[in-house]
């Protein structure tokens, strides 16, 4: 399944819309405006919240997390010891590691499990400016929970450039 994001520079809340190949909207990044902590929450196309996605307030590293209702999914934070600096460690609740890495602020990177390419996400694709598509490779990974992760990674990335 392909999507495309269609990010909003300087959008007041970081809202924008993510559609799928034939250019329907399929989700809604609902950036929270005014808040102490990066908190975004990712929409259906009837408004119905799929997946919320916050920053830990209190991490000894940058940290997000993904939950599904009250229910913890994933956390993403930077990989520690990694000589890469765009590598970043998916830990989902059963234990399971998946890594993120490429060239993150280009748009340029990869959702990995133990070597298996689960998903691409790549501006090569398209030509729209601020535009970058997300492929996932799997039929069996939930498309919200990957593009929450592309969120998560892409916010940490953006956070750490600007400090």
């Amino acid at each position: 399944m392909r999507f495309q994001v269609r990010e909003r520079i300087f959008g007041v809340g970081d809202d924008y819309w993510i559609e799928d190949a034939d250019g329907r909207k399929v989700y809604l990044v609902d950036g929270k405006a005014m808040r102490l902590r990066d908190t975004f929450e990712l929409k259906d196309v009837d408004g119905r919240v799929l997946v919320d996605i916050r920053q830990k307030l209190v991490s000894l590293r940058d940290t997000m997390v993904i939950e599904r209702g009250d229910e913890k999914l994933a956390t993403v934070k930077r990989k520690r010891l990694s000589l890469l600096r765009n590598h970043f460690r998916v830990s989902m609740v059963d234990g399971t590691e998946l890594d993120v890495s490429g060239r993150i602020l280009d748009r340029e990177f990869a959702v990995e499990y133990d070597g298996e390419l689960l998903a691409q996400i790549s501006r090569r694709w398209l030509t729209v400016r601020d535009t970058y598509g997300v492929d996932v490779v799997r039929d069996d990974m939930d498309p919200a929970l990957v593009i929450a992760i592309a969120v998560c990674v892409i916010t940490l990335a953006e956070k750490e450039r600007d400090d």
